[in-house]
């Protein structure tokens, strides 16, 4: 009672086909590839966004650093 053959899973899919078309079902099969790929690589980003948060944290303190022409406005006020 529980199990369905062959023959019930085809006439599902010809209901299935019928109702929603077959350019809506490739629409969805494509997008549903996409996001799964978009995931794929925001995992394997994930792993290596602290390395690189950390070194471009210390390019802009370096640049701030070697930069001379920054005036301390509250220093300024003092005098």
């Amino acid at each position: 009672m529980g199990s369905f053959s062959i023959w019930h899973w085809l006439i599902v899919l010809l209901i299935v086909i019928m109702v929603f078309g077959t350019k809506k079902l490739k629409n969805l099969g494509s997008d549903l590839g996409g996001a799964v790929k978009g995931f794929k690589e925001g995992m394997k980003d994930g792993g290596a966004a602290p390395e690189d948060k950390a070194a471009d944290a210390a390019k802009v303190s370096n640049a701030a650093a070697a930069d001379k022409t920054t005036i301390d406005v509250e220093a300024k006020q003092k005098l």
